[in-house]
This record gives structure tokens, sequence and C-alpha cells, in this order.
């Protein structure tokens, strides 16, 4: 079977973009949005790290991300401490720890019926070739 590649590349933006709308959907549910839910994400992965190094684990510029950052912090979710020199650490506080878990939920829900379609053996598949994909060479 001959995959024509804008197809294909139409299909997986397709594929993303009805996933990020029922995430972003259901998320309002919990009081936020997938952008936040995203960062809190983010800051659990990696306590203490900086604005730079978030904004690129979720594929925004440092300037978006500091917007987006401002917002959790005015809400109450995030904290920021200072670091070595003029590095600033990001933290969750309780509430953003509380919001993530049920993001964490309602995203559960949202992608198992996203993928609902697919076995657990094309899922695994799909995820193989999409890590394949997006991997760095070695």
């Amino acid at each position: 079977m001959h995959a024509d590649l804008q197809d294909l590349g139409r299909a997986v933006k397709l594929a993303q973009y009805r996933q990020h709308r029922a995430l972003d959907s259901a998320l309002s549910g919990v009081g936020t949005t997938l952008a936040q839910w995203d960062a809190l994400r983010a800051v659990s992965r990696s306590p203490g790290a900086s604005a730079r190094e978030l904004a690129a684990d979720t594929f925004q510029s440092e300037q978006a991300f500091g917007t987006l950052v401002g917002r959790l912090t005015a809400q109450g979710l995030v904290e920021r401490r200072p670091g070595h020199g003029r590095r600033i650490e990001h933290h969750l506080t309780p509430a953003g720890e509380r919001v993530l878990a049920a993001g964490h939920k309602v995203a559960d829900e949202v992608l198992a019926s996203c993928f609902s379609a697919l076995s657990e053996e094309d899922r695994g598949r799909l995820l193989g070739l999409l890590r394949r994909l997006t991997t760095d060479a070695q």
C-alpha cells in the first residue's frame, strides 16, 4: 500500500487536532485548559526546572510559556523560586498538584475514547512508529 505523504501528514494532524479539542473541552470541567494542564505536567516531571526548559518540554516559546506560567502562578498552582544566579525555578503548589491529578483522570478517559478504535496491539505499534519518527538520531 502506497501512502501519500501529504495525506499521512494531514491524518496525523487531524488525529492530534481532535485529541486536543476533546482534551481541552473535558479539562475545562476541572477548571483548567490543555495548555495549563500540560504546563503543570511539565513542572511535575521536572520540579525546579527553568522557564526555558519547561517551554521546550511543552513545545512553546519562552515568551508564551512565561505568560502561561504567570497565569498559573496568579492562580496559586505554580510557585517560582530563586535558583542559582538569575535562574528561576518552578514548582507545583498543593493546589497545582490537585489540578494536575484531576487532569490526569480526565485525560485518561478522553484518550481511551480517542484511541478506542485501535486494539491494544495497534496502539503499541502506533506508539512505536511515532517514537521512531520523533526520537533524535543517535
